[in-house]
């Protein structure tokens, strides 16, 4: 009987190629179902026979940890950005971000004023 084995919602492109290669390298039957027309039903990944699940789970999760460890250490590598950095980068965001948290303080600060009256 077919099991749940990964739920594919809100997962990359990549990380599913991941996994259905590992799947696929150790030999595990399995097969996708997709999210339907609406989106009401599940994505995910289903393993055929039962009895392969504990071994299709130990992929899996070998296959999370390492992909982890090596989103992890591809993080530390990349420097932090500072404000700088994003203002170079995105200068309309930026400053768009602070002129709606100016109108935002603005609007907070000219409230009490506007009911007193």
């Amino acid at each position: 009987m077919a099991r749940l084995l990964f739920k594919l919602r809100h997962v990359e492109a990549d990380e599913f190629d991941e996994v259905t290669t590992a799947l696929d390298q150790a030999q595990v039957d399995w097969y996708q179902t997709a999210a339907g027309l609406l989106g009401f039903s599940a994505p995910a990944i289903w393993v055929r026979d039962s009895a392969d699940y504990p071994r299709a789970r130990e992929v899996i999760e070998a296959s999370q940890l390492a992909r982890a460890q090596r989103l992890r250490s591809e993080q530390a590598q990349q420097p932090a950005l500072g404000f700088s950095a994003h203002l170079r980068q995105a200068p309309l965001q930026v400053l768009g971000g602070l002129l709606l948290m100016a109108l935002i303080i603005g609007f907070v600060l000219w409230l009490p004023w506007l009911l007193w009256r």
